[in-house]
C-alpha cells in the first residue's frame, strides 16, 4: 500500500473538499485503490500555510475554525502564505493546485505548476488557466522530469470528459465538438426563459452562489473560451491560445430574444465549439447558438455541463454531468491521483510500514 503525500495549494471550497475526503475516506481508498493520501503542507492567502513532514490531520484543517493567519497557531506554521516555500520545500510527492483561475496570463498558478514539476513532484490541478496558456509547456516539463501533470477538473469539474475520450474513445477519431461549458450562463439563460430579464437572472445566480460577485468571466464567455482551448488541444491536436477563440457572451440577449426562440421549439445557449477541417486547421469559438429542442445540447438545464463530441468512428458521443461544485471537483483532483497511481512515475512515494 502506498501513502501519497501531498500538499495543498489554496485552501478554498476544492481543496478543503479534498481534505473532507481525505478525512472520511482513506480508509476506503486503502482497501479499494491501493493507497492513502496524507496532508504535508498547505498554503492559503487568507490563513497562511503550514508544513508537517509527518503529516496534518485532515479532520482537523477542515473542521477547525481558523482566524485569518491561523495556520500561524500550528506547529510548523505561519500566517503568511508561501505558496513557492510549501511547493519548493514541503516533502511533497503531489502538489495539487487549486488557487484561483487568472485568465489573462495563468498566473501565479502556472508559477506554482513550474515549481513544482521542475522539483519532481506530481501536480494536479482544476485551474484552467495553467493548462489553456501553458499547457504543452509544463507536459514537457512534466515529461523531462519524470512526474505528471494531470488537469481532469479544469473543463467539466469531476465529469471526466478529458480522460474518457483519451481512453475510452481511443481510435474513436474526434473531429469537432460543442458544448455546454459554464454552469452559470447557462442557469441564467434558463431563468431567462422562464421570464426574468438579463439582470435578475444573473443576480439569482449570484444569491444561489452559482455566480461570482463580478460575474463577467462566465456571462461574458471568457471562462468558456478557456475550456474550448484545452479541449481543442487535448481532443483535436491543435496549438490553441485564448486570444485565436472568437468570443461572445449572453449579456446580449434579451428576455424578448430568448421567449421568441422558446415559441419556436428551439433555445439559446452558449456553446463553446472547435472543428478540425480536413487540412487539419482548427477553428474555435464561443457564442450564444439557438438549438432546436431536439439537439442534444438543448435540454441540458440549470448549472449542468455537457460536451458533444463528434467521431468519425461513432458519430455524436455526448457526455452530460455536473460542472462545478466542491465535492464534485476535489473527485477530479482524486481522479488524477488514481491515474499517477495507476500510471506509475520515476517519483518516488512513500511506502507504508
Amino acid at each position: 500500500m502506498t501513502i501519497y503525500r501531498i500538499a495543498l495549494i489554496g485552501f478554498g471550497g476544492v481543496n478543503r473538499a479534498l481534505a473532507e475526503l481525505i478525512a472520511t475516506k482513506n480508509d476506503r481508498w486503502e482497501r479499494e485503490l491501493g493507497f492513502r493520501l496524507q496532508i504535508v503542507g498547505v498554503s492559503d492567502l487568507h490563513l497562511g500555510s503550514v508544513i508537517s513532514p509527518n503529516g496534518l490531520d485532515a479532520a482537523t484543517l477542515v473542521t477547525a475554525n481558523f482566524p485569518k493567519g491561523g495556520f500561524g497557531q500550528l506547529s510548523g506554521g505561519s500566517p503568511q502564505a508561501d505558496n513557492e516555500g510549501i511547493i519548493k520545500t514541503a516533502p511533497a510527492d503531489i502538489v495539487v493546485e487549486a488557487t484561483f483561475t487568472n485568465p489573462h496570463d495563468g498566473e501565479p498558478a502556472i508559477s506554482h505548476c513550474r515549481w513544482a514539476l521542475q522539483a519532481g513532484k506530481h501536480v494536479v490541478t482544476t485551474n484552467k488557466g495553467p493548462v489553456a496558456i501553458a499547457g504543452r509547456e509544463l507536459k514537457s516539463l512534466a515529461k523531462s522530469n519524470g512526474v505528471r501533470f494531470e488537469y481532469e477538473g479544469s473543463v467539466m469539474s469531476g465529469t471526466p470528459v478529458l480522460r474518457l475520450a483519451e481512453k475510452t474513445l481511443a481510435g474513436a477519431e474526434v473531429t469537432r465538438f460543442e458544448g455546454i461549458l459554464n454552469g452559470t450562463s447557462n442557469f441564467v439563460l434558463g431563468r431567462m426563459e422562464s421570464g426574468l430579464d438579463f439582470d435578475s437572472a444573473v443576480q439569482e445566480a449570484q444569491r444561489l452562489g452559482y455566480a461570482e460577485a463580478d460575474p463577467t468571466s462566465d456571462v461574458e464567455g471568457f471562462d468558456v473560451r478557456l475550456k474550448v482551448v484545452i479541449l481543442a488541444n487535448e481532443l483535436l491536436g491543435a496549438n490553441l491560445k485564448p486570444e485565436q477563440v472568437t468570443c461572445t457572451g449572453i449579456s446580449g440577449l434579451s428576455a424578448a430574444d430568448v421567449s421568441q426562440a422558446a415559441q419556436t421549439n428551439s433555445r439559446w445557449k452558449l456553446i463553446g465549439s472547435a472543428t478540425r477541417a480536413a487540412d487539419g486547421s482548427i477553428t474555435a469559438s464561443v457564442s450564444p447558438r439557438r438549438l432546436a429542442l431536439e439537439h442534444p445540447l438543448a435540454t441540458v438545464n440549470g448549472a449542468a455541463n455537457a460536451v458533444s463530441l463528434n467521431t468519425e468512428l461513432l458519430g455524436p458521443v455526448t457526455i452530460t454531468g455536473p460542472g462545478a461544485g466542491r465535492i464534485e471537483t476535489a473527485y477530479a483532483l482524486l481522479s488524477d491521483i488514481v491515474a499517477i497511481h495507476a500510471g506509475g512515475s520515476s517519483a518516488p512515494a512513500k511506502e507504508a510500514a
